[in-house]
């Protein structure tokens, strides 16, 4: 999938992106974005198979689909005593300056400012008078002391002025940047995506009744789809509560969940003790995904504020299926907002999420209110809103330069 957009600026821009590692989420939108500007992406880190286990996905793998064609990518050199994603000093790549300088590149697009890795590209950039942008999906929801709160409301709204645009994924990762005060004129939407078509083509009606023959489920049971790492804070035991209450007032519920982790035997056991049918379908890789949605009826996401925004989301409506997200998640204000599409209802509250997996299980099937959202967060949105931040960084340069 290619998408062109004819400004002027950006078909002759050099871009750099700083990222951590190769992410199924981010693959397809480089590849858009590089039809777009001559795109080269840099990566800090190379997970391992183990690594990703470490990550809570429970057990070791390589993605089934490629990451890392159709755009020019490099590794940078890291080197980190202790290489990984999931600390500050995990990504420590300095070389970073030197690749930024001997690109000749425009700008630089980097994707947060939690890893080492992407302090150095910050600085480096701005040593070599650079517009940095930066994309993420950090909102106030997330539980942080409040010693922390009150020491990042005075750090947050200089250090981020550093930023020369800021591209805001959602409603609550637009209001992060304007609480922190963020200068209006710097922010630019560009949602949070997966490749809307390649989810779409996969979950045909055929995936949907083969995996419900193999799993044993009738026509007439609502499936519900938990997807995800098995990790307290996705909280899944508050889908098979819910599930069990539905049950107990007469609806054909069973639950099925893609993904594996910490919590597999607790959920094992307490499906058992609640007497609700459980699917447990183990770690499924991406290729596999369309066609576990396709079986589903509804996708459950019950996280607490730690689910910065939840992608799995989008790619239930990527395949046709609404979504029930718990309001702490980062992505309920946005995909949610056609009750025949979604539902929100308060995180932990067992009652109103058995109340919405009922009206959804009742409703009929939306598949135009669905489809809307899936397209509102497609791919071409989120590069439209990389592009159009890009050009105006660009101008204001050209403008401070003469």
């Amino acid at each position: 999938m290619r998408i062109r957009l004819p400004t002027e600026a950006s078909t002759l821009t050099r871009l750099a992106v700083l990222t951590s590692h190769p992410i199924q989420y981010h693959a397809p939108l480089f590849r858009v974005l590089a039809g777009c500007v001559d795109l080269t992406v840099f990566f800090a880190h190379k997970a391992t198979a183990q690594e990703q286990s470490r990550a809570g996905f429970g057990t070791a793998f390589e993605w089934d689909i490629d990451l890392t064609s159709g755009y020019t990518h490099d590794f940078l050199q890291n080197i980190s005593a202790l290489p990984g994603t999931d600390a500050f000093a995990g990504c420590d790549t300095p070389d970073i300056a030197t690749r930024l300088g001997a690109g000749k590149f425009d700008a630089l697009l980097v994707m947060g400012w939690h890893l080492k890795s992407y302090v150095q590209g910050i600085y480096a950039a701005k040593r070599l008078r650079l517009p940095v942008m930066v994309r993420g999906d950090s909102h106030l929801g997330t539980p942080r002391p409040a010693l922390k709160l009150a020491a990042k409301s005075l750090i947050y709204p200089p250090l981020l002025r550093l930023f020369d645009a800021a591209l805001y994924v959602g409603v609550r990762s637009r209001a992060y940047y304007e609480t922190y005060r963020f200068p209006q004129q710097r922010l630019f939407p560009s949602p949070h995506c997966v490749d809307t078509e390649w989810f779409a083509d996969r979950s045909t009606a055929q995936a949907r009744a083969e995996l419900r023959r193999d799993l044993g489920v009738a026509d007439r049971t609502t499936l519900l789809l938990f997807a995800g790492k098995l990790l307290p804070f996705k909280r899944p035991g508050d889908l098979l509560e819910a599930a069990a209450r539905c049950r107990q007032n007469g609806s054909p519920i069973e639950v099925m969940i893609a993904g594996d982790g910490a919590l597999r035997e607790q959920i094992i056991a307490e499906a058992a003790r609640l007497q609700v049918p459980l699917h447990l379908l183990g770690f499924c890789n991406q290729s596999r995904m369309p066609a576990v949605y396709a079986a589903s009826d509804v996708l459950v996401l019950p996280s607490d504020g730690r689910e910065t925004w939840g992608l799995v989301a989008n790619e239930a409506l990527a395949c046709g299926r609404p979504i029930i997200v718990s309001d702490a998640c980062g992505c309920a204000p946005d995909l949610t907002r056609d009750s025949r599409a979604g539902r929100v209802y308060p995180m932990a509250d067992i009652a109103a999420l058995a109340t919405s997996i009922t009206a959804l299980a009742k409703a009929p099937r939306a598949p135009m209110a669905i489809d809307a959202i899936s397209q509102a967060f497609s791919l071409k949105k989120a590069t439209e809103g990389i592009v159009a931040a890009l050009d105006t960084v660009l101008v204001r340069r050209a403008r401070s330069l003469a």
